[in-house]
């Protein structure tokens, strides 16, 4: 499907649809008349399969105790297998109601007060809400920044492991929100690390599907067997298939005790945490979804090419990472303004909300994180009114 028959076909106007994107911006921003941009959700609807799916379930009129078919395992499954050649057996899967939901978890279960955990940073911003909140030490290493390509410190990254007696690593893969793909090498490096020093490894990987074309992802359990023992990998239809209010996620654990210590810790406080909605949608779209999402990434890959000519054009001084991953571009402004000025200039000048880069780390102030998931003519409206504030500054 073109980029253009999709975008009419899906596109939805969600004001005044209770959206937190378009509806909920007072509670963020200074004003609640700006182009929405920020939070990670898509502004397109769910495929038709799935929306049938959920008409069936609303027609059967009820909504209690629902068990997990073999069905359901099968269509995740496959999924994982023929997207992304990772080999899932149906006892490692857990069910919560969201991924931000599983790392505070796992971090309950896994480790005690005042230890540490470790992020890479830049990174989505619950994740360091996630030690602070549990009243775990925060251990940040910081990614090479290399005119917009991130790399990993290796060395810092070991040295601040021994340092802090980090117990969890909490990995962020792709990673949100520059967009990296990590390579086997760098995966395989840093996972070695981790192994050298009794680390546990959580990787979230709920962006797994937004895949530069071109590119393939490598999930943490296909890196190598021996990584098995500590791993838990994180990942939801709730990016991909835009599903999050219905509170539906995975917790991938292989390894048998760790999976007993953790339905021990839902049995004690969490209980049930299987949606059925949620259930029932993603079976569908796992199923029947696949040419929606690769012609959903071609939209994301012309939104960001339509951003990027713009910028590139008017404004050749803005470093614009490479997006090899995700539905969202970040982008460093520090040529053209002071990080003061940010706020002020994006909300009350150009009239856009955006993420700003100190909400992932404070050396990102001067950076903006634009969600791509919406109609072009959005992402052209934001571009060049940035442009035009930019240029008259």
């Amino acid at each position: 499907m073109l980029v253009k028959e999709f975008i009419e076909r899906y596109y939805v106007d969600r004001k005044s649809t209770h959206s937190v994107k378009w509806d909920g911006l007072s509670e963020t921003y200074t004003k609640s008349d700006l182009l929405p941009l920020w939070v990670a959700d898509m502004d397109f609807k769910v495929p038709e399969k799935v929306q049938e799916k959920l008409a069936e379930r609303v027609s059967h009129g009820v909504f209690g105790y629902s068990l997990v078919e073999d069905e359901y395992y099968e269509a995740f499954i496959n999924w994982q297998k023929k997207r992304h050649n990772i080999d899932l057996k149906q006892e490692w899967v857990r069910f919560t109601t969201g991924v931000v939901n599983s790392f505070n978890y796992l971090i309950q279960s896994f480790t005690q007060p005042e230890e540490s955990v470790l992020i890479l940073a830049p990174v989505y911003y619950p994740f360091f809400d996630a030690v602070k909140n549990n009243n775990r030490q925060l251990v940040v290493s910081n990614l090479v920044n290399t005119d917009g390509y991130y790399t990993v410190d290796l060395d810092d990254f070991e040295k601040k492991i021994v340092e802090n007696q980090v117990k969890i690593f909490l990995h962020c893969s792709p990673h949100n929100p520059v967009g990296r793909v990590w390579s086997q090498e760098e995966l395989l490096a840093l996972f070695t690390i981790c192994q050298k020093h009794q680390v546990k490894i959580i990787s979230d990987e709920i962006h797994q599907d937004f895949i530069q074309p071109g590119r393939s992802f490598l999930s943490a359990l296909s890196v190598s067997e021996e990584f098995l023992e500590d791993l838990f990998v994180l990942s939801a239809p709730s990016k991909t298939f835009n599903l999050a209010s219905l509170l539906h996620s995975h917790v991938i654990i292989p390894n048998e005790s760790h999976r007993q210590t953790f339905d021990d810790y839902l049995d004690k406080g969490i209980g049930s945490s299987v949606s059925v909605m949620g259930m029932i949608a993603t079976e569908a779209a796992y199923t029947y979804g696949e040419d929606w999402v690769d012609d959903l990434i071609n939209v994301i890959e012309h939104n960001f090419e339509t951003m990027k000519s713009i910028l590139e054009k008017e404004l050749p001084h803005v470093i614009i990472t490479n997006k090899e991953a995700t539905y969202l571009a970040w982008i460093d402004l520090s040529y053209y303004l002071e990080k003061e000025e940010l706020v002020d200039m994006m909300e009350n000048k150009v009239g856009i909300a955006i993420d700003y880069g100190e909400w992932f780390d404070t050396h990102s102030a001067t950076c903006i994180r634009i969600n791509l998931a919406t109609k072009t003519e959005n992402i052209e409206e934001a571009m060049n009114k940035l442009v035009k504030v930019l240029k008259n500054k």
